[in-house]
């Protein structure tokens, strides 16, 4: 099973989940606001933790420009909450262990790593507009550089 992203301009597949803290997730409750949707595979992991402590640095510059961040992988609440407190990060990281998320945006597949092959979540970032409309795809993340890629896109946008 390949990868299939989901391309720009087509509308955001809903989101139904719960956060690190066991609280409900939905696109819907960010209508009228702009969502980065990041997917990353595996909480606590050296390329997902650099990227998530970008995001937590960048925060404050995300909020500025007024669009929220949200990072999504297969992992459990459980585990959720212990890489954010670890790592003290103010956003939140949706739970998707059913993998109905990362399914409907395309992420989940067949990868390689050291010539193995193995089903895992692609590092793949959706911009989702105030309509809930996927504006920007980003299909292929630096883990370290992607948050400025983010923001400068949005600095351009406005």
């Amino acid at each position: 099973m390949s990868i299939a992203i989901l391309k720009e301009g087509v509308p955001a597949p809903p989101i139904s989940a719960k956060d690190q803290d066991g609280k409900p997730v939905t696109l819907e409750e960010y209508r009228g606001r702009k969502v980065v949707l990041y997917f990353y595979p595996k909480d606590d992991t050296p390329g997902c933790t650099r990227e998530a402590c970008a995001f937590r640095d960048n925060l404050p510059k995300f909020s500025t420009v007024g669009v929220e961040v949200l990072g999504v992988s297969v992992d459990d609440e459980r585990k959720h909450k212990k890489f954010a407190e670890k790592y003290n990060l103010p956003f939140r990281l949706v739970s998707d262990p059913e993998k109905s998320i990362v399914e409907a945006y395309g992420v989940w597949g067949l990868k390689k790593f050291m010539g193995r092959e193995y089903m895992g979540t692609s590092r793949v970032t959706y911009l989702i507009d105030e309509q809930g409309v996927i504006e920007h795809v980003w299909p292929k993340v630096s883990p370290e550089k992607h948050a400025e890629e983010l923001l400068d896109y949005l600095q351009q946008k406005t």
